[in-house]
């Protein structure tokens, strides 16, 4: 054999030897994918209210228009804008001369009327003995109590008149006809107001207590009627973005009120709102349950995702590897998901290492616990 053809031989062969080497050495350093450690809860059934949030929008529990209820020029504002005022305090004061003036001119009147009356009771009084002895005519008694009873008659009257004029006295100093929190003022001083006033010249809302009015449809407002009685359902008031406020009210079924157009009814919620919080014109959201109690399964908010806007979790099968399960997801309650359905009671739940998973991997599982149930007792 020529001697290059056997170098080239040899070194082939070497070469295959140390192939086949380095293909038994890499199949003995596999080893198996190690398991995802992920931690599961199981589905169980636990009585739940369910509820929905509804719009609402807060209605003062009383309105007053303070107006004049006689005209004239205004003096001064007795009232700070913004203020809460208590009933009959005063609020405005109308120039109260010429009603002065009018009530000391009635007054005169009224005395001159009396005088004219006892006169006319003299002179019946005088004129009585002679008519019974005819020592006078019968006309002329008579005519002296026709008198008489004529100046009675303009007393009464003049009476009257002053009473009037008092009245228009205490009508220039306006008061507050019920207490609450009084708004801007329409008017300053100097300016003339008459007693057909169009303008209200300021407002008063009663807020220590107020309304929230919802709508909804009449079906669902009679079921609530019913689970309610007739005491009313009581309901929990969010502010506008879904947050508590620490404050529940009383549906009043009383109030209830159908808008033709819609079909839906007009529900009035009653709050407590001793800090005055609520102001009128604000708009919160309502919280009404959903009929009584039902059982349902809970789960916590880290064990369910959303692919596609669907609610999903991952349902453990054994040893095996986890799959998803489409579900249908209610409200949160305590920092859980409402789960209306798509999960049987006992079926396992991850909740945590779910990133973890690996597509047809088997999983090493343990139980979850919350951090409330975690934390040592003397950390609590």
């Amino acid at each position: 054999m020529h001697p290059s053809l056997r170098k080239a031989l040899i070194g082939g062969a070497a070469a295959l030897s140390l192939g086949l080497a380095g293909c038994g050495g890499g199949q003995g350093d596999e080893q198996a994918p190690a398991m995802a450690e992920v931690t599961f809860v199981d589905a169980a059934a636990s009585p739940v209210q369910l509820t929905s949030d509804l719009p609402g929008r807060v209605v003062a529990h009383r309105i007053a228009e303070i107006r004049p209820q006689v005209g004239g020029l205004i003096q001064r504002r007795l009232f700070v804008e913004g203020a809460d005022v208590k009933a009959g305090a005063p609020l405005f004061q109308i120039n109260a001369a010429p009603f002065q003036a009018e009530l000391d001119s009635a007054v005169a009147a009224l005395r001159r009327a009396e005088a004219a009356r006892n006169l006319a009771r003299v002179q019946v009084d005088r004129l009585r003995p002679l008519a019974e002895v005819d020592a006078v005519s019968r006309q002329t008694f008579d005519t002296a109590v026709a008198t008489q009873e004529q100046a009675e008659a303009e007393v009464a009257a003049a009476r009257a008149t002053a009473q009037r004029r008092r009245l228009d006295l205490n009508f220039a100093t306006i008061t507050a006809p019920i207490s609450g929190r009084i708004g801007a003022s329409a008017v300053t001083e100097g300016a003339l107001v008459s007693q057909g006033a169009t303008e209200a010249l300021a407002t008063v809302q009663q807020i220590d207590q107020v309304f929230v009015d919802v709508r909804q449809p009449a079906a669902r407002m009679l079921e609530l009627q019913k689970s309610g009685g007739s005491g009313g359902a009581s309901v929990e008031i969010l502010d506008a973005n879904g947050g508590a406020t620490g404050l529940r009210g009383k549906l009043l079924f009383s109030e209830l009120a159908v808008d033709p157009g819609t079909g839906d009814l007009r529900a009035r919620v009653l709050v407590d709102n001793a800090g005055h919080s609520l102001l009128p014109g604000m708009f919160v959201r309502v919280r009404l349950p959903d009929g009584g109690l039902k059982s349902a399964v809970r789960l916590p908010q880290q064990a369910v995702f959303f692919s596609g806007g669907k609610a999903q979790v991952m349902v453990l099968k054994g040893t095996g590897a986890p799959e998803p399960r489409p579900v249908t997801a209610g409200p949160v309650i305590d920092n859980q998901y409402v789960i209306l359905g798509g999960l049987d009671v006992g079926e396992r739940v991850i909740v945590e290492g779910r990133d973890r998973l690996a597509p047809g991997a088997p999983v090493k599982a343990t139980a979850w616990k919350s951090a409330a149930a975690s934390q040592p007792a003397a950390q609590r």
